[in-house]
C-alpha cells in the first residue's frame, strides 16, 4: 500500500534522518546479496593496496540508504519515483552513515528531495536526490 507523507511537504522542509551503523558482517551479507565480492569491501590489506585506509562501504549501500530516506518521507516504498546519487568520498566499514535531506521543489504532485550522506564524524560521503509522489492515494 502506498500512502502519502503523513504531513504536508513544504520547500525547505528537512526530512527524517536515516542512520545505519556499518560493520564487517553487514557488508559481507550486503555483498553476498548484491553479488559484490570486491576485496576492497572486506580485505584490509587489499584495500590498502588500492590506496584506501581500510575496507569501504559499497556504493550500492549508499543508494539503498538514499532510497530508504525517500521511502520514509513518501510514506512507503511505492511513493518513490526515482533516486540518484554520486559518491564523493570513501565510507569506511565501521562508520555510522547518516542520510539527511531537504525538500527542494514541489511540482505537479511530485516532491524533489536533495539528499546528503555523511559519516558519523561529519565527513561527506555521497550526495543525491530523490523524487517522490507528494499526494499519493493508497494503492491496493
Amino acid at each position: 500500500m502506498t500512502t502519502a507523507p503523513s504531513h504536508s511537504a513544504a520547500v525547505g522542509q528537512h526530512i527524517e534522518p536515516v542512520v545505519l551503523q556499518t560493520d564487517p558482517v553487514l557488508l559481507l551479507r550486503f555483498g553476498a546479496a548484491t553479488h559484490n565480492s570486491h576485496r576492497i569491501h572486506y580485505d584490509h590489506q587489499y584495500a590498502g593496496l588500492e590506496g584506501l585506509d581500510a575496507p569501504v562501504v559499497m556504493a550500492q549501500l549508499h543508494g539503498t540508504l538514499f532510497y530508504r530516506a525517500a521511502a520514509v518521507f513518501a510514506g512507503g516504498p511505492r511513493g518513490v519515483v526515482s533516486v540518484g546519487w554520486r559518491n564523493r568520498a570513501p565510507a569506511y566499514v565501521g562508520c555510522e552513515l547518516v542520510v539527511t535531506g531537504v525538500v527542494r521543489e514541489i511540482a505537479d504532485g511530485l516532491v524533489t528531495l536533495d539528499l546528503e550522506e555523511r559519516c558519523g564524524d561529519g565527513a561527506p560521503c555521497a550526495v543525491g536526490e530523490a523524487v517522490v509522489i507528494g499526494n499519493a492515494e493508497p494503492v491496493c
